[in-house]
């Protein structure tokens, strides 16, 4: 209850940075730098697992939530995909052993590789069956309607701003349309819904301009683990290709973070 009283507080304050770890030990050195909330990446846990993006089931899932949960005693907010199924039963079911694992808060995506985008009623229906499990749980949970268009071939500004209203409508507590990459596009989405907003953070925008232009929460998806693995694998192939071992120099402060 403790938690999700706090991350509901967070999106009714400042506007906030919501990194996203993708195991146990990211999760603690986020938490120790100051962050006040976590996300899970779904690109970056199904890594984790030696997958692409969208390749660890709702079981795993669950077991990755109660371990990040149990990492920190930050918020913990899941990626839960499309809800790992087309009907609105499996996003309510999604969400439900999620919450059970520890988050007070997960995402519903309105897409899947094998159907693409779905209808926006179907859409709606699914957030809308996600917001009633959502509201039959002993503590607040903070949903997140996600529209996919942005970055899955389809960017259409107006559908997607029809699709988060929609979204609102059915009950999503926060909005989310990944692949937003102008302060235009952050702006005529945050102008169009009543509900807090959250913004994939992008390289060529800075905190200031996403939050000037409406926004409540941003997200890092899955940069971090992005990075993290790029430097590592950037410093295997020097080893490997040159017999250099001066980068193995890494500054970490491991105390500091987990001790």
């Amino acid at each position: 209850m403790g938690k999700a009283e706090d991350f509901r507080a967070l999106h009714e304050g400042e506007p906030f940075v919501m990194p996203n770890p993708w195991d146990a030990g990211s999760a603690r050195v986020l938490a120790a730098l100051g962050f006040p909330a976590l996300a899970t990446t779904s690109s970056g846990f199904a890594f984790t697992l030696g997958r692409l993006d969208g390749g660890a089931t709702l079981d795993e899932l669950v077991e990755h939530v109660a371990t990040i949960d149990e990492a920190t005693p930050l918020p913990v907010s899941a990626d839960i995909e499309n809800g790992y199924g087309r009907e609105p039963a499996d996003a309510a079911t999604a969400v439900t052993r999620v919450a059970q694992a520890g988050a007070v808060g997960g995402s519903i995506e309105d897409w899947d590789a094998e159907n693409g985008i779905y209808e926006i009623g179907l859409a709606a229906e699914r957030i809308a069956a996600a917001h009633d499990a959502a509201a039959g749980l002993d503590f607040p949970f903070m949903l997140t309607g996600r529209a996919e268009n942005h970055i899955r071939g389809n960017p259409n500004l107006d559908d997607t701003i029809a699709r988060l209203q929609a979204y609102e409508q059915a009950g999503a507590d926060v909005l989310y349309a990944p692949g937003l990459r102008t302060v235009e596009e952050i702006r005529a989405v945050c102008e169009a819904v009543s509900k807090p907003v959250n913004v994939l953070a992008h390289p060529k925008l800075t905190m200031s301009e996403v939050v000037a232009a409406g926004a409540q929460r941003i997200s890092l998806g899955g940069w971090l683990a992005w990075i993290a693995v790029g430097a590592m694998a950037e410093a295997a192939e020097r080893i490997r290709d040159k017999g250099d071992f001066s980068v193995l120099h890494a500054q970490v402060r491991m105390q500091e973070w987990l001790g």
